[in-house]
């Protein structure tokens, strides 16, 4: 316990003396993509991770410059911020978080920077406010909150409307084109809500059992009405034990899925044992949990992200 104190003592002092490095190293020059953006027309703006610094590009149009802070390809729960990242943080007019225990909440590391660079209570703001939280409980029991809401369309448009409202409340003057982006943003999420539900409707209810390596779907599949399994609940160094993967195969044997589903970022051996003793294949796509594809790729938007992952689970529950 003294060792878990002191290492988080030494990241807070850590994060602190950073801020005061950067921001006396800021008093001089701008650096040339701050000078081009420069201007009390746009709103520059910190978010937590690629799925919600899309949103909020979306949203903001025009008058948003996103710093995003954890690259695609990097665990959004447990994320180290650079100095880059503590220097916009610092100047930032906007700080959005999706809340849910992603960032690790109130202890975890963007809080930790944010208090470093002393940002304002009125500045920062959480995505998923409002979303009703579900929880995970691992083999032992303990619980926390399944931080993985925006899976879900739904929510999707929750925090759509939250963005909105933000932007509108730091930049009052631009409501009406904020106004327009959101209802554009909002409609295609709607379609999108439309077609998980038709298209999941159709799936015959004996073929709806959906199983991928984390419970990170929960969300989705309660919304949608699949039935979800899965190897491990809660995120850990301990992932896919022996344990995990014999639920996960009980399930299968269970409810005799079409296939098993593996996320984009996660080690697929565990899935592949599974699979190795359940007889039941591995869909050749990957499925996206924590991040948007990365540019230029399939699921590249937080819209695409979702269209994606229905395409994925509508032919791999219909193969």
């Amino acid at each position: 316990m003294k060792n878990i104190k002191m290492k988080s003592i030494l990241k807070n002092l850590t994060f602190a003396l950073m801020a005061i490095f950067l921001v006396a190293c800021g008093n001089g020059t701008d650096t040339p993509e701050e000078s081009n953006n420069d201007g009390e027309d746009t709103l520059h703006v910190i978010s937590s991770f690629s799925i919600l610094s899309d949103m909020v590009e979306k949203i903001g149009g025009d008058y948003v410059q996103v710093h995003n802070l954890v690259p695609i390809g990097t665990d959004p729960h447990d994320y180290e911020p650079l100095p880059e990242d503590i220097k916009a943080a610092t100047d930032a007019d906007l700080l959005f978080y999706n809340g849910l225990n992603l960032e690790g909440g109130e202890k975890g590391w963007f809080f930790r920077l944010i208090n470093s660079v002393g940002q304002a209570e009125e500045n920062i703001f959480e995505a998923s406010e409002g979303v009703e939280p579900m929880y995970l409980a691992d083999e032992e029991g303990k619980q926390e909150v399944n931080p993985h809401a925006y899976i879900s369309p739904k929510v999707g448009i929750q925090m759509t409307e939250n963005i909105r409202k933000a932007l509108i409340q730091a930049m009052p003057e631009n409501e009406e084109y904020f106004e327009q982006q959101a209802k554009e943003y909002l409609e295609h999420l709607e379609k999108i809500d439309a077609d998980y539900t038709e298209k999941i409707d159709s799936i015959p209810e004996e073929d709806r059992a959906f199983i991928a390596s984390e419970q990170a779907f929960q969300y989705m599949t309660a919304e949608y009405g699949l039935k979800e399994g899965y190897i491990w609940a809660i995120d850990t160094d301990e992932n896919g034990t022996p344990e995990q993967i014999r639920n996960a195969v009980e399930f299968v044997n269970e409810n005799q899925p079409n296939v098993l589903f593996v996320e984009s970022n996660v080690d697929r051996r565990p899935m592949q044992t599974v699979s190795t003793e359940t007889g039941v294949e591995i869909y050749e796509r990957p499925i996206f949990s924590d991040e948007i594809g990365k540019p230029g790729e399939e699921g590249d938007s937080y819209t695409d992200f979702l269209e994606y992952n229905l395409d994925v689970i509508f032919n791999g529950l219909t193969k």
